[in-house]
């Protein structure tokens, strides 16, 4: 599984010869103004240079697609099958993909950075949102209604990132943030298709939450994600079928998992630090000193004062 950047999605539909791309997305990258672009699905599959199968990847930006046409969507431990039309809220946190089932395909797509939203004066950061978050639903039907009314918000942005209109990317965040709310408000679609390879997807969404603790780079950062059953919770998922998964697809159950990561960390911050036992020990989620020093002796053989010196 790779992690696709917003200039290597460009890349892949556009091909290599992005030299104007590149400085426009770096332009955009010294502005501190983040990125947004809006496409006509139907146009885009037409002009898009790259029109292989999406790959089972995670992407380091969000998108928001409104599909009108069949499509396969797998995400997590899911499988749906859009049969007439629906949203995906994309994140990088889920790596995902989807397969188009015909050849009639329309709608809007739109990819935006963290930074984009981050100027929005709302004071919410779009992950705190719950649509963003590792459990939420991802794919949502539309009525024929629903789907003229969110067409709507698309058209409107696409229209005014072609203008002139000197706060258009003011405006363009509200569009985006009013899709976000429309999307909070729908029913999510149930999985309808026994999914190949949930397990291999589960396994990447487990390593990405617990991967995305590390590494400590201060002695007030603590780790949030320590047991098995926060891991489990966090996923939507039981955590008898988290530990089968994760047994099936690495040879190790989640507890063992997440051990060798904390004391690889442990030893990292041992070493590289001046932080006393103490700070170690709260960085990574330790309540007590002396629990930490008898949890990275068991896995080490030594105390943690003794494999500092």
């Amino acid at each position: 599984m790779e992690n696709i950047s917003i200039k290597e999605f460009y890349k892949e539909i556009f091909g290599e010869s992005g030299c104007q791309l590149d400085y426009f997305l770096d332009s955009e990258s010294t502005n501190d103004l983040g990125h947004f672009n809006v496409f006509d699905s139907e146009k885009f599959y037409h002009s898009s240079k790259n029109k292989s199968e999406m790959t089972y990847n995670r992407r380091l930006y969000y998108k928001i697609s409104l599909i009108k046409g069949k499509n396969l969507v797998e995400f997590a431990d899911k499988t749906v099958m859009i049969e007439k039309q629906g949203i995906l809220f994309a994140t990088p946190k889920i790596p995902y993909r989807y397969v188009p089932q015909t050849e009639e395909q329309s709608g809007f797509f739109c990819v935006f950075t963290k930074e984009f939203l981050s100027k929005s004066k709302t004071g919410l950061l779009i992950d705190e949102f719950p649509i963003y978050q590792p459990n939420s639903d991802f794919v949502y039907q539309l009525t024929d209604e629903q789907y003229l009314k969110i067409e709507e918000i698309f058209k409107k942005m696409d229209a005014e990132l072609s203008s002139d209109y000197v706060f258009k990317y003011d405006l363009i965040r509200n569009y985006v943030f009013e899709l976000i709310h429309a999307g909070q408000k729908l029913k999510p679609m149930e999985s309808n298709t026994v999914p190949t390879n949930a397990a291999s997807r589960i396994s990447s969404l487990f390593i990405e939450l617990l991967e995305r603790q590390f590494p400590i780079e201060s002695d007030a950062q603590a780790i949030q994600l320590k047991a098995p059953l926060d891991f489990a919770k966090v996923l939507g998922i039981h955590i008898n079928h988290l530990n089968k998964v994760l047994k099936e697809t690495t040879g190790r159950n989640t507890t063992e998992i997440i051990n060798g990561r904390i004391t690889e960390e442990a030893k990292v911050l041992l070493k590289q630090t001046q932080w006393n036992v103490s700070e170690i020990a709260y960085t990574l989620g330790f309540d007590e000193v002396a629990y930490f020093s008898n949890f990275f002796k068991k896995h080490t053989s030594l105390s943690p004062l003794k494999y500092r010196n």
